[in-house]
């Protein structure tokens, strides 16, 4: 063929097989055909090589690349906010290494001396303040290797771009808790408005952990509905969960769930039930110093678990109420036994039940040193004492494994609040 009719032919071809659908997508190849110079160009590079099929593909990669430059304009946005409030924040004076002391011991709260906490964060020692902000910046940094694992199965550029740019700015603030730490070692802190300035970098942090939870939200899509776990990466008085459905009178329960922490001392509360009346109806916790306690009408049983090693382990309590006979399951097998815990107190009905946080009223007074740091899944409750073989079926992820018939683990199932966060449950990967 020659020459000019060999080029014009390519460029209708070119003009066939993109179409009105091209776009500026960068450097572009064309790719020539030979073909007779009286046949139907379009036709022939149809049926020789699938042209509609690859029409498809790129209106399909146009609109996937539309819609991460629309990501990508939006995450700059929050990066410039989080951007601005640092600087402001920087600008304040250090944090005070002498603003208070936590309450020391161990112990629960009465349930008479209920109130809103919200300022209990200003009395926590700033080193210990600076620790927790460490500990979420490990969190973030934890989630953003999850989705580079998660962008690499894409290979989508602008994940990576915006993976970068998320980076970037947790190396900023870690770059802040430092410069705040080693301000502390050689004593050059100050005492002013400590409060509002925590207040400010813990707001920096929620709005991150928001932005990833919308990069991590992708997944839900792809997961079965009780394949997730909860992240609660700070001790504070505003991050938890509740349950939208409360418990019914029950003379017997089991109550199982997956937990990960390292927190010291004492991982906290991973859940209360409270009730008009009575806020320890039923309440997990380990606070201070003391081992983890198991509450039932503000009435104590303390338990054998040892679950603060940053590692998943799988726990169950059993009780009933004919002489309050209880059980404690960790990793599928009995570690203790008791009973005369609130022996004849039904589990009443009608209360609120909530996950991270111990209750001192219905449904609040929070305490910011009881909160629970870790991660919490599969979080189940029935109305009889499980048996042992129904526990370890639990506890190993077996297809045997039954769901609670009074509390299942279900998205549905589950309000969060305060910034604590969803990813794809893990541990049973990790088992399997």
């Amino acid at each position: 063929m020659p020459a000019g009719p060999a080029a014009r032919t390519c460029a209708l071809l070119a003009l066939c097989l993109l179409g009105a659908g091209a776009q500026d997508f960068g450097p572009t190849r064309f790719i020539c055909t030979s073909v007779p110079v009286d046949a139907d160009m379009c036709a022939a590079s149809v049926a020789a090589g699938g042209a509609e099929e690859l029409r498809s593909s790129v209106l399909q990669l146009r609109e996937t690349v539309l819609q991460q430059k629309e990501t990508i304009l939006s995450q700059k946005e929050t990066i410039r906010e989080l951007t601005a409030k640092l600087g402001r924040c920087e600008s304040q004076s250090t944090l005070d290494p002498g603003a208070g002391e936590a309450r020391a011991g161990g112990g629960r709260k009465q349930p008479g001396s209920g109130k809103n906490t919200m300022g209990d964060l200003s009395r926590t020692p700033a080193a210990e303040t600076l620790s927790q902000l460490g500990q979420t910046l490990q969190s973030l940094k934890t989630r953003l290797e999850n989705l580079e694992q998660y962008s690499r199965l894409n290979s989508s550029s602008q994940t990576n771009s915006l993976k970068d740019l998320l980076q970037s700015k947790i190396d900023e603030l870690e770059r802040q808790v430092l410069s705040r730490v080693n301000t502390l070692e050689e004593g050059k802190g100050g005492p002013r408005n400590d409060t509002e300035e925590r207040v400010k970098i813990e707001t920096a942090l929620t709005s991150l952990h928001q932005r990833i939870s919308e990069l991590e939200k992708g997944q839900k899509d792809n997961r079965p509905g009780d394949k997730f776990q909860l992240t609660f990466p700070l001790r504070t008085n505003y991050m938890y969960a509740k349950v939208k459905k409360s418990l019914p009178e029950m003379y017997a329960f089991t109550v199982c769930m997956w937990l990960k922490s390292s927190a010291a001392p004492g991982v906290g509360t991973p859940f209360s039930y409270a009730v008009p009346g009575q806020a320890n109806e039923l309440v997990l916790i380990e606070w201070g110093n003391n081992p983890m306690e198991i509450l039932i009408n503000d009435k104590v049983a303390k338990l054998p678990f040892v679950i603060n090693d940053g590692k998943w382990h799988h726990i169950c309590v059993t009780w009933t109420t004919r002489d309050g006979v209880w059980e404690a399951y960790q990793d599928g097998t009995q570690g203790g036994s008791g009973e005369n815990l609130a022996p004849y107190h039904p589990i009443k009905p009608q209360g609120v039940l909530v996950l991270g946080q111990e209750q001192d009223t219905l449904g609040g007074g929070f305490d910011a040193t009881q909160a629970f740091v870790g991660e919490l899944a599969h979080f189940n409750i029935w109305d009889r004492k499980l048996t042992p073989g129904e526990v370890y079926n639990l506890a190993t992820c077996s297809t045997k494994a039954l769901s609670g018939n009074v509390i299942a683990w279900a998205e549905s199932h589950i309000e969060i609040y305060g910034g604590a966060t969803k990813w794809t449950f893990e541990a049973c990967r990790q088992i399997n």
